[in-house]
């Protein structure tokens, strides 16, 4: 244990230190020299793939059926996984592109593997050995049934090209605000406020102006901070502008082109047809949950809002009456308001939490909670800044998993943080599971905000590491309205002494926040919650909306919702351009209501962690019935066999009040 923490704590970057015998679980990361290389694999291993649908078709249909099948997913995953990964990280534009339209040929070979009808007759004849099996064969029915199996001929063959179409769509718009790459130019009096370590090195335009560029390191700190009115909003409309309005246009078509895929199998919307899967069940059950949001925190937004109003007032010294509060004041005055009034300032943590240490930091506690110790390992990975992890059984030293971490913001690189799991878990296959964490730290450090970032996409991690599932289809798997409970579950811990003192483990040369710091920062991040909850809401009503039976002009949609809010909608900004949760294929369409909705499992997750977070008891019995179990079974029943009881909205709701 010593050791290790000597590893982790004080040589964590320091991979060359590790012992040469160390090495990852599972396959190497693919690397590749020059594009002509990876479209080269792209076409061999889709031979392969395909060459695995064949012998499947011809394969028996028995008892082994379901594992056979099984075995098909886990081989195309392995192929196909770093690819999806490469698109969003690799330093290269022209290996993004030729990642991009390996893609696009991976998802026609999904498409079409959706719809082959030997394989889905083939596992409606299986018999399952027990409810494990039976939860597997039945997702995989309902997996082949929303790609348009049982459709009429001309109908299945339409349902493909839309999805062939979507997929086309969305990479698009994502590639669009990946490869946008805007710079702003400031002048140093319009960034004070700012802290210097975020532009004093950041280059330069020939005017000498500073270019700083939308990514949350540059971002977020002149939002918060710059003391300029004009600065601020130049940030802010520039980041609520990403996409353009190339990306309003291919919005709508995604979402009509959505519209008629559901209407293909009967339903009037896409929300219809994919809620009805979901943990929610149907449209009214979300529109009538994200009322209940509102009810909860309307109330105590407007109460927010008056109040970074009034302080905006007693800023610029007018009356009340006179003042106008606008959008990229929120940010600003908030952290003002929580300065004033608590003593808070997000920037006074960097020096507290460096990056390498923050990472260590967040490993740590896993290790003391749910019993994983992660190592350093030398790896070849897609750019010098991006790190390799051995994940480890602590109580048998029995190698789990792979965790990649890339750290640092750059061109070109997705810019927000997300986990892509690479590699699902197989017990039945001795399996071990690898997963990307992308993050875009401050080199200067983190503030508290980003180290709660980084505790919720270190949990999406771990749901995949610590999977210890019988089949890869179910490793590491779950609802997208359950798949954010386990990474918002540990959000809150940042808040907590205890937690937060196991940085001195991992990092004794650092400074330790102190105690009355931690605890004001506890109360003041209650303060602009109606406000955040309220924004949510929005999100989620959008979405709902723009995938109703009416797929609704994007742009006239938002201006309409956001007009009816409490600050209005600006003229001029074009949100939905950059909102790729709605936009991407995935566990967001129609579905970013499922946010709020994993808060409250989050939520009551949490009651059994209240007496100590770091309790290894609970979080070892929260490892084997939560995250070891992947989607093994429904959400629900995963989080029963925790509690000991059935989830309920209680702690959400009460914590909304306070």
């Amino acid at each position: 244990m010593r050791s290790h923490r000597l590893i982790v704590g004080v040589s964590l970057w320091a991979v060359a230190t590790v012992a040469a015998a160390a090495s990852l679980p599972g396959p190497a990361f693919p690397s590749f020299a020059v594009p002509a290389a990876l479209e080269a694999t792209c076409t061999r291993d889709l031979a392969v793939a395909q060459g695995a649908v064949k012998r499947l078709e011809r394969r028996a249909v028995d008892r082994g059926w379901l594992a056979a099948y099984d075995d098909l997913n886990a081989r195309v995953e392995d192929l196909a996984s770093p690819v999806f990964l490469l698109s969003n990280v690799h330093p290269d534009k022209p290996m993004r592109e030729a990642a991009e339209a390996c893609e696009l040929r991976w998802q026609d070979f999904f498409n079409r593997l959706g719809q082959n009808e030997v394989l889905y007759q083939a596992a409606r004849r299986t018999k399952p050995r027990d409810a494990i099996d039976r939860e597997l064969r039945k997702t995989t029915l309902e997996a082949f049934e929303d790609a348009g199996v049982s459709l009429p001929p001309l109908q299945r063959a339409r349902a493909r090209a839309i999805k062939d179409q979507l997929d086309k769509l969305s990479q698009a718009f994502d590639r669009n605000i990946r490869d946008e790459n805007t710079k702003l130019a400031f002048t140093e009096s319009e960034l004070k406020g700012v802290p210097e370590a975020v532009w004093k090195t950041a280059q330069r335009d020939d005017q000498g102006r500073v270019l700083l560029g939308l990514d949350y390191p540059s971002s977020i700190p002149v939002l918060q901070g710059a003391i300029d009115a004009g600065a601020r909003e130049r940030m802010w409309r520039a980041r609520q502008n990403e996409g353009g309005a190339a990306n309003l246009k291919l919005l709508a078509e995604l979402s009509q082109l959505r519209r008629e895929y559901a209407q293909l199998f009967g339903y009037p919307s896409f929300a219809d047809f994919t809620l009805r899967r979901r943990m929610a069940g149907s449209v009214p059950n979300v529109k009538r949950f994200l009322g209940e949001v509102q009810q909860a925190v309307g109330e105590r937004e407007q109460r927010e809002l008056d109040e970074l109003r009034e302080a905006k007032a007693r800023d610029l010294g007018q009356p009340r009456a006179q003042v106008t509060l606008y959008r990229w004041d929120v940010a600003y005055y908030t952290e003002r308001v929580k300065r004033e009034r608590y003593s808070v300032d997000q920037e006074a943590f960097r020096p507290y939490f460096p990056p390498r240490e923050s990472l260590a930091f967040v490993m740590r506690v896993a290790e003391m909670t749910m019993g994983v110790r992660y190592e350093p390992v030398p790896a070849k990975l897609w750019h010098a800044d991006a790190l390799a992890f051995r994940a480890v059984d602590v109580a048998s030293g029995r190698p789990l998993a792979t965790l990649f971490v890339d750290p640092y913001p750059r061109d070109g690189k997705y810019g927000h943080a997300a986990v892509w799991p690479i590699r699902s878990a197989s017990v039945r296959l001795q399996r071990a599971p690898q997963a990307a964490l992308v993050v875009n730290f401050d080199r200067n450090g983190l503030s508290l905000e980003e180290v709660q970032t980084l505790l919720h996409e270190f949990g999406h991690a771990l749901h995949n590491n610590l999977s210890a599932a019988r089949h890869s289809t179910q490793g590491g798997g779950a609802l997208p309205d359950f798949v954010e409970a386990p990474s918002q579950m540990l959000e809150p811990w940042v808040f907590e002494p205890k937690v937060v003192a196991v940085m001195r483990e991992v990092c004794p040369a650092c400074k330790p926040v102190p105690d009355a710091l931690l605890a004001q920062a506890k109360i003041a991040e209650r303060y602009g919650k109606g406000a955040l909850y309220a924004r949510q809401r929005l999100f989620a009503s959008f979405d709902l909306e723009l995938h109703g039976p009416g797929a609704p002009e994007p742009m006239a949609l938002w201006q309409q919702l956001e007009s009816a809010t409490i600050l209005g909608h600006v003229k001029g900004t074009m949100f939905p351009a950059g909102f790729s949760h709605v936009a991407t294929n995935g566990n967001y369409t129609a579905g970013y209501y499922g946010y709020l909705w994993s808060e409250v499992v989050a939520a009551d997750l949490r009651t059994a962690f209240e007496a100590n977070p770091l309790d290894p008891k609970v979080g070892r019995r929260y490892r084997d019935a939560i995250l070891a179990r992947g989607s093994e079974k429904p959400p629900q029943d995963l989080v029963r066999d925790f509690l000991g009881r059935e989830s309920n909205s209680k702690a959400f709701f009460e914590d909304l009040k306070r």
